[in-house]
């Protein structure tokens, strides 16, 4: 299969089954599987957290079929950005996707473990890093049959810590890294980000996600944003998720 020539609807990709769908009011598609490990809203309100500029490069780290990575760079223009995954199917459908939107040329996917990555990723630096970690801890939680779901929901080898480690070993110096995770778990990835020598801001997005951006500018403290309400009381989004969402604005979490 080629993305270039992939039109809406179910997909066949060896053997498993992939549907087209759009993200940011369709400035994006995204292949990824029917079944199994999909992209909801984290990875759009993550892309649209990350401060990069023209010219500049993002990592992200578990980055699956590539759709913060693609968000990002439909956002950014001239941003480029390495996504890394441990699953390969997902880096194959991310680069399709790739291909399919017209950014092959500076959206760039590989397969590897945090633990032992690829030269490519681990012989470079990045202006940003961005990350979707697995929420719960190993051993606690009910575990997907569907090992996609499975390896992105529940920490293996690498921990939250290890996680961390290594999006700021891979970030430059003056660069940000920022984390979509499980707001009861704020704490703990602030706690790791500021021990690591970052500024950190903790913004929540409505009760059950938080971002966790650390900047290299200035390093250990703590601050806590207002954050941003997901819904409106009739439960669609509210105005400022909306224009997130659909119209791909920009998310800024605080100034640094």
């Amino acid at each position: 299969m080629h993305s270039s020539r992939a039109e809406p609807g179910q997909i066949e990709s060896g053997e498993r089954e992939v549907s087209l769908d759009a993200l940011l009011g369709g400035r994006v598609r995204l292949l990824q599987p029917k079944d199994g490990l999909r992209a909801a809203i984290d990875p759009v309100f993550l892309a649209a957290s990350v401060p990069a500029l023209s010219g500049q490069s993002v990592l992200e780290v578990g980055c699956g079929s590539g759709a913060a990575a693609l968000c990002l760079a439909a956002r950014v223009p001239g941003v480029a950005v390495t996504g890394l995954d441990l699953q390969v199917d997902l880096i194959q459908l991310a680069g399709d996707s790739a291909d399919l939107n017209r950014m092959a040329e500076r959206v760039a996917f590989v397969a590897g473990d945090l633990l032992a990555p690829p030269p490519s990723v681990q012989e470079r630096q990045f202006d940003h890093v961005m990350a979707n970690p697995p929420f719960a801890k190993s051993g606690t939680g009910r575990v997907s049959p569907d090992r996609g779901k499975a390896l992105a929901s529940v920490e293996g080898p690498a921990d939250l810590a290890a996680w961390v480690a290594f999006c700021i070993a891979r970030v430059t110096a003056g660069g940000s890294v920022t984390f979509i995770h499980r707001a009861d778990r704020a704490g703990e990835v602030a706690s790791l980000f500021a021990a690591g020598g970052l500024a950190t801001v903790v913004f929540p997005l409505g009760p059950k996600r938080v971002l966790v951006q650390g900047n290299k500018k200035d390093a250990g403290s703590v601050t806590y944003m207002p954050g941003l309400e997901l819904h409106q009381a009739d439960g669609t989004f509210s105005p400022a998720a909306d224009a997130v969402l659909r119209d791909g604005r920009a998310l800024v979490l605080a100034s640094h």
